[in-house]
């Protein structure tokens, strides 16, 4: 069961019942360099969802940044107005009576962007986020390590992924979106010698088609 924070109640809720959900990311471009993590969370909302079985529109106001295919973000429907029926709304401050994800934009940035997608993952989308140096060298770094293990475990016998790590991630990601919680569990995951390779490779393919970090860019060059 997927559940968000909702600041009426100040808990984590439940979304509404129902196969169909509709996402309103709202201003999602600060400034004039952009800003991507609006859409990025919103994004990361809809693949959770789907994987879930809900059938998710996303639609955004004209201001959301350029470039968010580079950030493997999905396309969202563009609409001049706010939709005033969205089940959740993403962004940066909760003024309506309505399921709002307050996302404070990043600040700085960061070469890559899937490192950026990455460090944006790595802090609870409620806190702020600056993409400093040492944050993009060290979530530089970690992608870096995940994507040669992935290369790595390309040339083993393939083997069914691991249940119980996919779950236990997917689990943390339906829980407000914790992010920081499912990508320790692939730390844990590519550090667990009793799993055999074949069965890392297919866990993290599994979960990076949520994640979208392109895990799998680096198979074939190691």
């Amino acid at each position: 069961m997927l559940r968000l924070y909702d600041h009426r109640t100040g808990r984590a809720e439940a979304l509404p019942a129902g196969r169909g959900l509709r996402v309103q990311v709202v201003d999602s471009s600060d400034g004039p360099d952009g800003g991507y993590r609006r859409a990025v969370v919103a994004d990361l909302l809809r693949r959770v969802a789907e994987r879930a079985g809900r059938r998710v529109r996303v639609v955004s106001t004209p201001s959301t940044a350029s470039g968010l295919d580079d950030y493997n973000v999905q396309p969202f429907e563009v609409l001049e107005d706010v939709l005033p029926d969205a089940d959740v709304y993403v962004t940066g401050r909760a003024d309506m009576d309505a399921l709002c994800l307050v996302v404070p934009q990043e600040t700085e940035s960061a070469p890559d962007p899937l490192t950026a997608r990455l460090a944006m993952l790595e802090v609870p989308y409620k806190e702020p986020l600056e993409l400093s140096g040492e944050r993009v060298a060290a979530s530089t770094e970690r992608l870096d390590a995940w994507r040669g293990k992935v290369a790595e475990w390309a040339t083993s016998p393939g083997r069914p992924m691991s249940r119980e790590y996919a779950d236990e991630a997917m689990a943390a990601l339906a829980d407000d979106l914790d992010g920081p919680a499912a990508l320790a569990v692939l730390d844990r995951l590519a550090a667990d010698r009793d799993v055999p390779p074949g069965a890392k490779l297919e866990t993290f393919i599994h979960l990076d088609l949520v994640l979208a970090l392109g895990l799998v860019s680096a198979i074939g060059q190691a």
